[in-house]
């Protein structure tokens, strides 16, 4: 069993324990959080802390009440002013699992971020990523092309063993991803930061491995983090170094992306074509050259995303197990940006 599967299993058994007892003064001090994102799932947020953690005081913003009080932030993107706007915050819970939105630089070192480690987003991540593997294995964006041109053509088959699927990030997502690749047979081999160990998969780390990892990629995932080392990564450079005639599916973030060099790749064809959730800005302009490229298929940024009901409940618990000293899953290193 790999370390996703491990994990998700971990999180989903711990939804069912007994909830902490809290003690000390954090017993007799009030809950109070705050809630900057959508209102209407703010609403569904609202209904499962009152009865997850009713002693909490929900606060959706900006009607925060006395700002002092609250120590707990939900966020996609937390006030510029952080520091002054909640000075007595101690956890800013993330609701996406990337942090790469928030500014970390304007967030003050003593306070812990989170970021979210939902069952669902990577249930749907492995959902997506299948398909889009499967897609990109069985030419189905040139199948879309040729209908939409009225064209009726046949594409010569591949077996699943006879071609080498890579994936760039091998954290969670990476291992879950990894984990459903392996049931069509397709060669696996994976790409990251530091060395990892997957059954089942050839892996490679750091930059100096990354040209052997290419190399041997017919179609070439990204689920990365979004750091300042992995920003334009799927860029000429890298293109250069797979198989004439790779594929890509980039379920990371529009920032990993150089789309100006990804089109002169499936123009040169050493990109055969493409399946993108994620584009450098969204939504992009009508006129975007890669929403109507016919080697392309592009998704708004669909692959995976938090339901509102678990990722409550699971902040529940994490703002439980803060207030009894027991350690948080999902706190960021911000030395490594994830």
């Amino acid at each position: 069993m790999s370390q996703s599967t491990g994990t998700i299993a971990s999180e989903i058994q711990r939804i069912g324990e007994p909830r902490p007892s809290l003690g000390g003064r954090d017993a007799l001090r009030p809950i109070a959080v705050a809630y900057k994102s959508d209102p209407v799932r703010g609403a569904v947020w609202h209904e499962m802390f009152q009865s997850q953690l009713p002693e909490a005081s929900f606060r959706i913003w900006p009607e925060i009440g006395i700002a002092e009080e609250v120590e707990y932030l939900v966020a996609w993107v937390p006030p510029p002013d952080l520091e002054s706007a909640l000075p007595n915050l101690k956890v800013l819970f993330s609701i996406g699992a990337g942090i790469d939105q928030l500014n970390l630089d304007a967030i003050p070192p003593h306070v812990k971020v989170v970021r979210m480690l939902d069952p669902d987003l990577t249930r749907g991540m492995v959902e997506y990523a299948t398909l889009g593997v499967l897609a990109l294995h069985r030419d189905l964006p040139h199948f879309v092309a040729d209908q939409q041109a009225g064209r009726w053509s046949h594409r010569s088959l591949h077996r699943a063993v006879e071609r080498r699927v890579g994936i760039m990030g091998l954290g969670i997502l990476g291992h879950a991803v990894a984990e459903a690749l392996q049931t069509f047979g397709f060669p696996l081999r994976g790409w990251s930061a530091s060395p990892k160990t997957i059954d089942g998969m050839q892996t490679f780390a750091g930059l100096k491995e990354l040209g052997a990892f290419l190399s041997g990629c017919d179609i070439l995932i990204c689920l990365l983090p979004l750091t300042d080392e992995t920003r334009g990564i799927l860029c000429r450079a890298t293109f250069e170094q797979l198989p004439m005639g790779a594929r890509l599916l980039n379920v990371g973030r529009g920032g990993h992306l150089i789309e100006d060099d990804l089109i002169a790749a499936l123009a040169s064809g050493r990109i055969d074509c493409a399946i993108l959730d994620v584009l450098q800005d969204e939504p992009p302009a009508a006129d975007h050259p890669l929403l109507r490229h016919p080697q392309v298929i592009v998704t708004p940024h669909i692959a995976s995303t938090t339901l509102p009901q678990a990722a409550a409940q699971r902040v529940c618990r994490l703002i439980e197990r803060h207030r009894s000293g027991l350690p948080m899953e999902g706190v960021i290193d911000r030395r490594r940006g994830y």
